[in-house]
């Protein structure tokens, strides 16, 4: 029997028609994703099938004694609730059976002989045992580390959170819970990378059923085995994963469009004969053209079929010289007592793609904003190379004036004509009554396309995105993807979108506890990295007891801070040394490359002279502090 059962669904919004005549059914233990464009009526659906939003036709039924969860509206708690007591709140259920178990243990002791008693105690025993009733501290430990919910936050008043993490709480408490049936509405927005992937992991052991909506593809990809795309009013399905639905969908309006000229060029054919017979006048012909007419009249003629526009974009040429875009040194940020940056360096070179990751909190945003002078750090400094031109798109895009029509933004903000802003805009896929429209009914990413419209025209090199693709439909990512395609200068972007690092990143810089990995490759390359310092990390032996209690040498003065400063010290060098050994391997394959060029060997061998000294300095350093630690 199916979980889901959907028929001939309808469902309106005062006048408007929302979903028309849906029927479907979702089977125990598929992973079903729901797709559409913003507005095509997905979390109504959802909502439907959650039995919280009331229905105009047709029916929706659940499986017998099937339990359902859904991260709905935040619920309400009261002050004094930690999150902890929103957490344990999803073992009310095997906390109810509990209870009854101790009233049966209370009438067992009672009669002990009685076997019904027994029966039902044992009963009890394995409900409770298959609601994680008896080790829910093991479970709620594990979704927590995976979900990134620190012990610390567990003990905050759960009120006192902020969206996000009210939102990754309710998660957790939703997946304990344990449901047969679970529906997610976007569940990785506000989770970071690794957030994401351990709950992708967790959906692909998940035994129950799962409905999500979900604009990240990858994570679509890792956990869903079935696509239901919802688009005019209507649903069409997909057995498989995301990629496969992205080229399978591409195949059916391709087949469709043959099939839709096909019948047009058959219909236009008859109706050419049919004319000529009348023509000719005679009656037989007249009997002949009339049946044909009939025929066409019986043709079943659609639509044509529909495909998203594409964007016909291109950057000008960046016209950028300089081999280095940016030159940064030791920045340190805190903020309240809290150290967010430490001593953060590196270089960004001419038409990198460099993605700045890490968890929530870690200082990406941080590190974007000093990094374009909306904020100051507390040490460090920031050298730009010689006609470095940026422009930033931020998360959430502000006009100057939201109350103009698209095709007056684009003449107040950028000095052209009507007709230049009108091919700019079909460009940029708004066409028609769309650019009527004011700026402030915009959707987030309309505003970020039409804000990329007004930057690829300008004479930049350098793209700086923070989350560019943060709460848009799958259609707008790719739109946004396609514009930042085109663009040949550096990108610098913060992003949690794996399909979007994947796709544009060659260089991570990943931040966490104030530290960071420089890596030079793909993000898939960089995982690999990252596990394999964590092994050697977790393999490093410590100094044996026997070592331990060998005889003290004579202490030899140390500076000020004592021996734990001079660690600290010599792990920031060991850090500093490897990158400018990296920055020297780099410097060598320039000067190879530009060897025909005087100016720009000139450039890069004063640079490769400075970072030699440099790393003598750091070197003789590092061996000073040893030589103290050990002594």
């Amino acid at each position: 029997m199916a979980d889901i059962t959907v028929q001939n669904l309808t469902k309106y919004y005062g006048d408007r028609l929302i979903l028309s005549d849906l029927t479907f059914d979702i089977q125990p233990g598929e992973k079903v994703a729901i797709l559409g464009p913003n507005g095509a009526g997905k979390t109504t659906l959802l909502h439907i099938l959650a039995g919280r939003l009331e229905y105009d036709g047709g029916h929706v039924s659940i499986g017998d004694r099937k339990t359902v969860g859904m991260i709905d509206q935040m619920p309400n708690f009261p002050d004094e609730v930690t999150v902890e007591d929103v957490l344990r709140s999803a073992f009310r259920a095997a906390d109810a059976v509990r209870s009854d178990m101790e009233i049966l243990e209370a009438e067992m002791a009672a009669q002990p002989e009685n076997e019904t008693l027994l029966r039902r105690y044992g009963t009890l025993q394995q409900k409770l045992d298959a609601l994680g009733g008896y080790n829910r501290d093991f479970e709620v430990d594990k979704v927590c580390n995976g979900l990134d919910i620190p012990p610390a936050r567990r003990e905050q008043p759960f009120n006192q959170l902020s969206g996000g993490e009210k939102t990754r709480v309710n998660l957790a408490r939703i997946i304990l819970e344990q449901t047969d049936i679970l529906l997610l509405d976007e569940p990785t927005n506000h989770l970071d990378m690794d957030a994401v992937r351990w709950l992708g992991d967790y959906l692909e052991g998940y035994t129950g059923t799962v409905v999500t909506v979900s604009h990240d593809r990858y994570f679509l990809d890792q956990c869903c085995d079935r696509i239901i795309e919802v688009h005019d009013h209507t649903v069409e399905f997909y057995a498989g994963s995301y990629s496969y639905y992205a080229v399978e969908r591409e195949r059916r309006y391709e087949q469709q469009l043959r099939e839709h000229e096909n019948r047009m060029a058959e219909k236009k054919r008859l109706e050419g004969v049919a004319r000529i017979m009348h023509e000719h006048g005679t009656e037989h012909l007249a009997k002949r053209a009339a049946s044909i007419e009939k025929r066409i009249a019986r043709m079943k003629v659609t639509d044509r079929p529909r495909r998203d526009k594409q964007m016909s974009v291109s950057f000008g040429d960046p016209n950028y010289e300089t081999e280095d875009v940016l030159k940064v040194r030791g920045i340190t940020k805190s903020y309240d007592g809290r150290k967010i940056l430490q001593d953060v360096t590196f270089n960004v070179r001419n038409g990198e793609r460099v993605a700045i990751l890490g968890d929530n909190g870690a200082g990406k945003t941080t590190l974007l904003k000093i990094l374009l002078g909306e904020e100051t750090a507390d040490d460090g400094t920031i050298k730009k190379g010689v006609g470095l031109r940026p422009a930033y798109l931020p998360q959430l895009v502000h006009f100057a004036n939201e109350n103009r029509n698209l095709i007056d933004t684009l003449i107040y903000d950028k000095n052209v004509t009507m007709q230049t802003a009108r091919n700019r805009l079909g460009a940029f896929k708004f066409s028609g009554e769309d650019q009527l429209k004011t700026v402030s009914t915009l959707s987030g990413g309309e505003k970020s396309r039409l804000r990329l419209c007004e930057l690829m025209y300008d004479p930049l090199n350098m793209l700086i995105l923070d989350e560019p693709t943060n709460h848009l439909d799958l259609m707008s990512r790719e739109w946004i993807e396609e514009a930042v395609e085109a663009f040949t200068g550096t990108l610098l972007f913060v992003s949690h979108d794996r399909y979007f690092v994947e796709r544009f990143a060659t260089r991570i810089l990943y931040l966490e506890n104030g530290e960071y990995i420089d890596y030079t490759g793909s993000y898939e390359q960089f995982l690999t990295y990252r596990e394999r310092l964590k092994a050697e990390k977790a393999c490093a032996a410590p100094s044996s007891p026997a070592e331990k209690k060998q005889a003290p040498k004579a202490e030899k003065p140390k500076p000020k801070g004592g021996t734990k400063n001079i660690t600290k010290r010599i792990g920031v060098l060991e850090r500093e040394i490897s990158q400018l050994e990296a920055q020297l391997a780099d410097l060598d394959s320039h000067i190879n490359h530009n060897a025909a060029d005087p100016e720009k060997l000139m450039g890069l061998l004063a640079e490769k002279e400075e970072a030699d000294t440099e790393l003598l300095e750091k070197m003789e350093e590092w061996e000073r502090l040893s030589e103290e630690l050990e002594g």
